[in-house]
């Protein structure tokens, strides 16, 4: 057996999962984190969102329906 980073796991011979060390599923999740909240400050600096009351925001969620 080889000393790799990763592992991937085939279902039915078609790869489905991968097994990684936790600290680098931790580093990617954080990573995941940061682009996510470089995306939301992208988009609170262009304007691109809504000031409203919780209740207008639900009936507004429920006419997307």
């Amino acid at each position: 057996m080889t000393n790799t980073s990763e592992a991937v796991v085939s279902v039915r011979v078609k790869d489905s999962f991968v097994v990684i060390d936790i600290a680098h599923y931790h580093y990617l999740r954080e990573c995941e984190l940061d682009a996510a909240l470089a995306e939301t400050r992208a988009d609170l600096a262009a304007g691109r969102f809504k000031e409203e009351s919780p209740e207008a925001h639900l009936e507004r969620l429920n006419t997307l329906k």
